[in-house]
């Protein structure tokens, strides 16, 4: 796959290196599951952090799917 270039505010959570769209994914799912970020009991919701509120622009919960149409407009 084409590497994407994460924008600053996605790079504080997966790095700045150029990467291709899957290894983002599972450096995005790497870093909610070492915070504990996933909810307990709805599985398909992400608690963001400071870090990753910047991502979901400004939202504290989202859900799977959604998170992933949030970080499609943070790479190039």
């Amino acid at each position: 796959m084409k590497p994407v270039t994460p924008d600053a505010k996605l790079a504080a959570v997966v790095g700045s290196t150029p990467l291709p769209r899957t290894e983002l994914t599972k450096k995005l799912w790497a870093y909610i599951k070492k915070n504990g970020l996933q909810d307990k009991k709805v599985r398909t919701q992400i608690n963001a952090d400071d870090a990753l509120k910047a991502v979901f622009g400004g939202k504290s919960k989202v859900s799977m799917f959604e998170m992933t149409k949030l970080v499609s407009g943070h790479v190039s």
